[in-house]
Parts: C-alpha cells; sequence; structure tokens
C-alpha cells in the first residue's frame, strides 16, 4: 500500500511538472500574441490567460495537498528527531527561566544597595528572676 500512495504521489507530481511547462507554453503563446504586428486577438488573449489562471490554481492545489500529506507522515520508529528537539526546547526554556533569576537577584541587589535596612533594634534585656 505505501509504495502505491508513493506511486501516485509521484504521478502527481509528475502531473504538475507537465502542467508547469503547459503553463510556460501559455505565457509564451499571450507573448507571441502581444508581439503580433497585426495587434493581439482579444479572445486568443482573453483564453489564454483564463486557462493560465486555473493551471495555477491547479498546481497550487495539487502542490499544498501533497506537502500536506507529507507532513502527516508516520516518523521512523527509531529516529530521535522529535525528543532532541524537545529537550533543545526545555533547555532553551530553563536558559530563560536562569537569567531571568538572575535579573531578578540584580534587581534586588540593586534595590538593597540603594535602600539600606534601618538597623535592627536590640534585643530586650533578658528577664530577671
Amino acid at each position: 500500500m505505501e509504495a502505491q500512495t508513493q506511486n501516485t504521489s509521484l504521478q502527481r507530481l509528475q502531473n504538475v511538472e507537465k502542467t508547469i511547462v503547459r503553463v510556460l507554453e501559455l505565457a509564451g503563446g499571450v507573448m507571441d500574441e502581444l508581439a503580433n504586428p497585426t495587434g493581439p486577438r482579444k479572445e486568443f488573449i482573453s483564453t489564454h490567460c483564463r486557462d493560465f489562471m486555473q493551471m495555477i490554481k491547479d498546481i497550487q492545489f495539487t502542490l499544498r495537498n501533497e506537502i500536506k500529506s507529507a507532513c502527516e507522515y508516520r516518523p521512523f520508529e527509531k529516529s530521535d528527531y522529535s525528543s532532541r528537539i524537545s529537550n533543545e526546547l526545555c533547555c532553551s526554556k530553563l536558559d530563560y527561566v536562569l537569567s531571568q533569576l538572575d535579573a531578578m537577584k540584580l534587581a534586588i541587589a540593586n534595590y538593597h544597595l540603594h535602600h539600606p535596612s534601618p538597623p535592627l533594634p536590640p534585643p530586650p534585656p533578658p528577664p530577671t528572676v
């Protein structure tokens, strides 16, 4: 089943490639018609432009679907990619938290430097018995 899916996907991409060639031929035909010394034929230009736009939409639709289906694949079971990415994200988050804690320590130190605490009152005398 997997080989059949890949084959049809390859066939769809080959069809897109053929459509791109056809789109370029249409664009060239329109340019030739616009350069015609007797002037361009309006219906010819209109038909080719309409076909051009439809083919572009078809190409976009097919490529969008192929990209979407390629993203839905099941990752290779022995791949550690997702766990490595997850670890890298966690490390980045920890680095951020540590930088915020350092900034808080610095802010507290600056506060105490500019706002010294008043001296503590002397302790009360011990009770006499």
